[in-house]
């Protein structure tokens, strides 16, 4: 018989690794949770849950483990997926944005044509911990005329507030620390 999975359990599925990628920064890692049969379907499901019922029109997962997420929680939502990726690694005309990280600087891009006015956006990623690389994000929709209806994370690390960082204020998150 199959073990059945719920929100609740997924924070003993949760790794804590000390140090990594830098001394003082503890990394949250999600690979055992995706090793476990069925965990990424419910997690999925519950991170789309709270967006059954809005009037999103696209979903975008932010490179790397949003891409784990995002397509998932798309097919949930019978929308379409679409990357917010590094640079250099998306093709035609690209808006980018650079930000701040825990432990450094990095940028994100999408492709200009990918949405525009009218479009409202699902953002999605693993965690959200200062809220630098959710917001970069959400200032590329923006840019490109589209809203940022919410976003969706599995983890989030409360005592950064980074969900103070975004403008918008549907954020929902399956599992706090």
């Amino acid at each position: 018989m199959k073990e059945q999975l719920d929100p609740e359990s997924f924070k003993n599925l949760i790794g804590a690794v000390r140090d990594f990628p830098q001394p003082g920064i503890t990394f949250r890692d999600i690979t055992p949770l995706l090793r476990k049969p069925g965990a990424l379907k419910t997690a999925s499901a519950a991170m789309a849950s709270e967006f059954t019922t809005s009037s999103i029109t696209h979903v975008m997962g932010i490179e790397s483990r949003g891409f784990l997420f995002g397509p998932a929680i798309a097919d949930q939502l019978n929308l379409g997926f679409s990357p917010i990726r590094k640079p250099g690694k998306l093709p035609g005309k690209t808006i980018s944005e650079t930000y701040s990280l825990e432990y450094g600087t990095d940028s994100l891009e999408i492709q200009a044509d990918i949405i525009g006015p009218g479009d409202r956006v699902l953002l999605v990623d693993d965690v959200l911990a200062t809220g630098g690389t959710l917001s970069a994000a959400e200032r590329l929709v923006v840019a490109t005329g589209a809203e940022v209806a919410g976003v969706t994370v599995l983890i989030e690390l409360d005592f950064l507030k980074g969900r103070e960082q975004l403008g918008v204020r549907h954020v929902v998150a399956v599992i706090h620390y």
